[in-house]
């Protein structure tokens, strides 16, 4: 059976990313807990497209280099 694609999924996954690059580039995790599903975050970190920095204050949510 084909995986069906969750459009709301997708549009959570395409505001976040928006939502940082008008951040800067970078967020606190930690603000982002409360908003936004972890699936919703392990999908961005599982395509590359975020990547988190220990900062050793916390971690930051940031667009991949790459990306």
């Amino acid at each position: 059976m084909p995986k069906t694609v969750d459009p709301s999924f997708d549009r959570r996954a395409n505001h976040l990313l928006r939502s940082i690059r008008l951040c800067g580039g970078c967020v606190p995790l930690h603000s982002l807990e409360c908003q936004v599903s972890n699936s919703v975050i392990q999908t961005l970190l599982d395509k590359e497209l975020v990547q988190v920095q220990n900062t050793g204050r916390g971690f930051l949510l940031e667009i991949a280099e790459d990306f």
